[in-house]
């Protein structure tokens, strides 16, 4: 049983100035909540609150005042996180929380009694596995706690004297970012960060504690963006060239008319693909989940390792992590009895399609990209070949903008409609997956250094697994949120992941490197 406490009420001078700033805002009638926004608010469910989680693990851990101090200097300075939602027959606004207390959202907790937490033993193997077992389970708990929907809607949990520091443990709704901005929105809260800014920033030349964020997340999954945004002013452009010089813009409004053509005929072939997704290959891992979550994750194995195997096979750092994965998951499987011989399982993969200068912004800007992982292939040089020609597959798909599009709609539909249409989709999914880079350095939060962090975006409709990679400080970390029904020990998963790399790893240094 874990027990916790309130840790104090904040000044009434602070929560004056942020109900007041907030208000002065945005007035008293609030804003309009997006329809994508909308969407997600809607979409929780008895089986799976849509709430992006995360841990951090802090070393030699940060003072509840301290990380209080910073909340209020940086993490307050976005309107949404004093706001509340208030729904009504059309839709949701974001609406000052003017009885607002950072003390609700901010809690210190502890770890079960029985846990030693001397400093003689934090070091011990067995303390910290033991630790580590309860900060998971403590966080499956969460994962299905409801946010009071009274208040704004994110909860941290600080808890203390965790393996010889902390842990930092967090909630925050769907609705109110996705998992592109919230990275932003974090590196606001780290040393050296800064608070958000009020418009899009002028600078080229972005901060070096944001140049990881940029280059190594957003610019490659921005193109498609950018060329669909392109293309939306090509019309007015074409009328212009044509009024100037008739037969210089004939001649590029043919070039254009078959760009067009052919950016229709992928539009219409992703939509196709889309809507005839076979089901998944049947699996323990689907079905209808139950209402309890179950958490594991393993510690990070050498990000350079990964490269190399990568560099060896010819593949990407993404191929052979994926890969991995789907013999881990392939792996539990079989050893529950299950034939997988040619499956293969269907994950969700978010892709950011907001400009990379905008990832302060908050709001759901992003779109989803099926992924099917060959989980029946054993041999795992095959894998990862297989594995590669499928993300060759989806470069250039239209399919996550579309996605983005279904979710709109969906945020216009009643409830049970929206439902319907999404259940479709979930029903051909047996995972929503994360793979996201983090900074090569480790970063520090009021003078403690981070030296772990995880995050899992949520799962919809009958989806019961939730799959996260992230690089962070020169290591990769695999972790799992799963269905305590469909999936109800993960970390068996978990376990597969490491011996799996170290197959591949195997059988690429005895590949004929002379040939």
């Amino acid at each position: 049983m874990v027990t916790q406490r309130s840790a104090g009420k904040n000044s009434r001078s602070t929560k004056a100035k942020v109900v007041a700033a907030v208000a002065g805002a945005l007035g008293r009638k609030g804003e309009r909540m997006s329809r994508v926004d909308t969407a997600w608010r809607r979409m929780d469910s008895a089986s799976n609150l849509m709430m992006i989680v995360g841990v951090w693990v802090i070393k030699p851990g940060v003072a509840y005042g301290d990380l209080a101090k910073r909340l209020e200097d940086r993490l307050l300075k976005y309107p949404r996180f004093t706001q509340r939602v208030v729904e009504d027959a059309t839709g949701a606004s974001w609406i000052a929380d003017h009885d607002f207390d950072l003390a609700n959202h901010l809690v210190a907790e502890r770890l079960p009694h029985f846990i030693s937490q001397s400093a003689a033993d934090s070091a011990n193997p067995d303390t910290h596995a033991r630790q580590q077992e309860a900060l998971q389970d403590r966080l499956a708990d969460l994962t299905m706690e409801p946010l009071d929907p009274g208040r704004p809607l994110w909860q941290f949990h600080l808890v203390e004297n965790y393996q010889g520091g902390c842990a930092l443990m967090v909630r925050i709704h769907h609705c109110i970012a996705d998992g592109i901005a919230l990275i932003s929105v974090t590196q606001s809260l780290v040393d050296g960060g800064k608070a958000p800014p009020t418009r899009a920033p002028r600078s080229t030349h972005p901060d070096p504690v944001e140049d990881w964020l940029i280059e190594q997340l957003l610019k490659p999954f921005t193109n498609l963006a950018v060329k669909v945004m392109d293309k939306a002013g090509e019309g007015a452009v074409r009328s212009i060239d044509t009024l100037i010089d008739p037969q210089r813009g004939i001649e590029q409004g043919l070039r254009q008319s078959m760009d067009a053509a052919r950016l229709a005929y992928q539009i219409l072939g992703d939509l196709a693909a889309l809507a005839l997704m076979p089901d998944d290959s049947p699996t323990s891992l689907k079905g209808q989940p139950g209402t309890r979550k179950r958490v594991a994750w393993c510690p990070p194995i050498p990000l350079d390792d990964v490269k190399a195997v990568g560099k060896a096979l010819n593949c990407s750092i993404n191929d052979v992590l994926l890969s991995c994965v789907a013999g881990a998951v392939g792996g539990y499987l079989t050893k529950r009895g299950e034939n997988v011989t040619a499956a293969s399982i269907r994950a969700m993969v978010p892709v950011n399609l907001r400009p990379m200068d905008q990832a302060y912004k908050l709001g759901n800007r992003f779109g989803l990209a099926p992924l099917v992982l060959p989980i029946g292939i054993d041999n795992p040089v095959e894998r990862v070949y297989e594995v590669r020609k499928r993300m060759g597959g989806l470069k250039g798909s239209m399919q996550p903008l579309l996605t983005f599009g279904l979710l709109a709609l969906a945020g216009l539909l009643i409830k049970p409609a929206q439902d319907a249409m999404l259940n479709l989709f979930s029903k051909k999914t047996t995972a929503v997956m994360t793979n996201v880079p983090g900074p090569a350095t480790k970063l520090r939060i009021c003078g403690a250094t981070i030296e772990e962090t995880l995050f899992w975006v949520p799962q919809s409709g009958s989806v019961g697994l939730g799959v996260s990679i992230l690089s962070y400080g020169g290591g990769v970390q695999f972790g799992i949120v799963s269905d305590a029904t469909l999936c109800p020990d993960p970390q068996r998963i978990i376990d597969g992941f490491a011996p799996e790399f170290a197959r591949l790893t195997w059988l690429a240094l005895m590949l004929p490197w002379g040939e």
